[in-house]
């Protein structure tokens, strides 16, 4: 069984990367974590992981999404209504711009990535049930089993002390998505942790 699944990683990984090289617009499907799709233009192709540039249902751009290539359940390539999209894109004059050289091999390296690229970032990890839970807050630190993070709660409160991820249990990290930001711009800069987490820095 693991060898078909290595197989259709390993032709996705392809799809992907041909998608990547003529700029088309994708959609893919994550059956066992959400029922929706996403939408957008592939930024990166890495080992375990791929990097999303996606598109938001209202035409907008929706942050950048780092996910596992074993999650996705269906891709189309170009995306069914890719003209459409592209013209309102183009309506717009939201052109996608990426960052080069992303790392997408290694969870550590793209949670190290993230919180340099973005005052927060959204940490979706892998619950008991079907679905993903999304975490946003800054990125502090890295440990060898994981990474501490600074909360900010889904009412634009701040947290003061630092939550901790395992590395195994992060399925996908989003960058500069419209939620993230929404609550960062609400709840402004970050207090202090409280006292005795000062060994706790920045990634480095």
């Amino acid at each position: 069984m693991g060898k078909v699944i290595e197989l259709k990683i390993t032709g996705q990984r392809a799809q992907l990367r041909e998608a990547q090289q003529r700029q088309q617009l994708v959609r893919l499907w994550r059956g066992d974590l959400e029922h929706g799709s996403f939408c957008g233009y592939v930024a990166g192709v890495g080992r375990e992981f791929f990097l999303l540039w996606v598109v938001g249902d209202a035409i907008t751009y929706d942050g950048l999404y780092v996910m596992r290539h074993r999650d996705v359940t269906e891709l189309e390539a170009p995306d069914a209504h890719h003209s459409f999209i592209e013209r309102a894109l183009a309506v717009k004059h939201i052109v996608p711009r990426v960052p080069r050289q992303f790392p997408l091999d290694g969870i550590r390296e793209v949670v190290q990535a993230a919180g340099l690229l973005s005052p927060v970032v959204g940490v979706h990890v892998d619950s008991e049930e079907e679905s993903e839970v999304c975490y946003v807050g800054r990125v502090l630190g890295v440990e060898e089993d994981g990474f501490n993070m600074q909360e900010i709660t889904p009412d634009a409160e701040w947290l003061r002390e630092p939550s901790f991820f395992a590395w195994d249990e992060v399925s996908t990290i989003s960058i500069q998505d419209g939620y993230a930001q929404s609550l960062l711009a609400v709840a402004g800069d970050p207090p202090p942790l409280e006292q005795g987490d000062s060994g706790v820095g920045r990634a480095q």
